[in-house]
């Protein structure tokens, strides 16, 4: 079993209830070996993901874009509260504001994003949410999933890290397949690539 000091401090960023941040924290000691989740941040003070964050003794902050008067003074703030809990990656996890090309070339193939959907179908600028399930049925696919990919300057345009298919039920509705897509797919992949790319920071940082 590796020490807190041998695990590569992971922060979440939501915006939510928290759900794919629950399934993270529940696969810490199985899937999750060689990542800590260290410290949870929301761009909304009244997100469920906080409860979740502070069940689970995991220290939490609000930063809202909007409460610091544009997207420039948010990322600023949230460069130095990433610096100073010393955070090694970054997990999207329902988290809605998008991040300017700056800050995520800063943090090259560190940041992990979570999309409903099997990129490059329904994804996007427009595509968040229930909004991809939504386009997924009026499209009449009948294969839908999830993806697992990095982040950089184009909205779900990073590097795919990992995918899963999910099925289209006839009579789905837009909220009965969005928790479809979470159980067989986005709870099951995330954690999975949080350990693949911690595990690769770490051999990165220690060779031998």
């Amino acid at each position: 079993m590796l020490n807190g000091s041998d695990k590569v401090r992971t922060a979440v960023l939501v915006s939510g209830g928290g759900t794919n941040l629950q399934a993270i924290l529940n696969a810490r000691g199985d899937v999750i070996r060689h990542a800590e989740i260290s410290l949870v941040i929301s761009s909304k003070s009244k997100a469920y993901a906080l409860e979740r964050a502070k069940n689970a003794n995991i220290p939490a902050v609000v930063i809202s874009a909007k409460a610091l008067g544009g997207r420039e003074a948010f990322e600023q703030e949230l460069q130095r509260v990433l610096e100073a809990h010393g955070i090694e990656l970054i997990v999207l996890a329902g988290f809605l504001t998008i991040l300017s090309p700056e800050f995520t070339r800063r943090w090259d193939h560190r940041i992990l994003n979570i999309h409903p959907a099997l990129i490059p179908s329904f994804c996007g600028k427009e595509y968040y949410g229930l909004h991809v399930h939504e386009a997924a049925l009026a499209r009449g696919v009948k294969v839908t999933g999830a993806t697992v990919h990095f982040v950089n300057e184009i909205p779900d345009g990073g590097e795919i890290l990992l995918q899963k298919a999910v099925e289209v039920l006839p009579g789905d509705t837009p909220e009965v397949l969005q928790r479809r897509v979470m159980e067989q797919a986005e709870w099951i992949l995330l954690p999975q690539a949080v350990e693949t790319v911690a595990a690769d920071l770490l051999k990165a940082k220690d060779p031998s």
